[in-house]
């Protein structure tokens, strides 16, 4: 088996909203989120449950009417099929882990 250490992440530039999948199998896809602050993602909706872990920055989880604060390293579950947006108060990294 090959091993190989990706930069994708680290790599991904603060440029508006960049959404790069960084794993996406059956079973697991990993998304890598980059918000330039000040820059929303819009209102959407996930195909499956979904935990959201913030690698970097200062972001808004608003979902259901309500507006959750979230900061580097920490953690967010949400359902699928819920209507959600994401506004950054700094530029921003985050995993979408589904």
């Amino acid at each position: 088996m090959n091993y190989t250490i990706g930069n994708q992440i680290a790599d991904q530039p603060f440029d508006k909203l960049q959404i790069k999948k960084i794993v996406n199998t059956d079973t697991l896809e990993i998304l890598s989120i980059s918000l330039e602050k000040g820059t929303i993602f819009p209102e959407h909706t996930s195909p499956r449950d979904a935990q959201l872990i913030v690698l970097e920055g200062d972001i808004v989880f608003h979902i259901n009417k309500t507006s959750y604060p979230l900061k580097t390293q920490q953690n967010f579950n949400f359902p699928k099929a819920t209507p959600h947006s994401v506004m950054a108060n700094e530029n921003s990294k985050f995993l979408i882990i589904r």
